[in-house]
């Protein structure tokens, strides 16, 4: 057992493969400007990748704008949709009485389960 084992060897820590051989794919360098905090981000990407408009600034996380020619592109943000909420996309679904009426049901249901009945005090005091 003793002489088959790998003594010395950092296993899984260095990799035994080179890179002999391998031919890496063209890269292009890209920079983006913070609008907030005007710092210059680079990032690289594949030569035949289509660079989006803008990123996210590693420095403050607000959007930087790439630079072409020594310029920052206008970045249009009119093809923006809105964030719903939840409460928007509920209203999409049911009207505000039936949101109601479910509600008076639930509730009516809670309360027979905790065995309130009549009384909705009586669950507030603990009674």
């Amino acid at each position: 057992m003793a002489d088959r084992s790998l003594r010395g060897m950092r296993l899984g820590a260095l990799s035994m493969q080179s890179e002999e051989g391998v031919v890496f794919m063209e890269r292009t360098e890209y920079t983006y400007t913070c609008t907030v905090c005007e710092r210059d981000t680079t990032v690289v990407f594949a030569a035949d990748a289509e660079a989006p408009e803008a990123w996210e600034c590693r420095t403050c996380g607000a959007e930087a704008a790439l630079v072409v020619n020594d310029k920052a592109v206008v970045i249009d943000h009119s093809d923006d949709k809105t964030p719903r909420t939840h409460w928007d996309m509920l209203l999409e679904r049911r009207t505000r009485p039936e949101l109601e009426e479910l509600l008076e049901e639930r509730l009516a249901y809670l309360r027979a389960r905790r065995g309130a009945g009549e009384n909705p005090d009586a669950m507030l005091l603990g009674a």
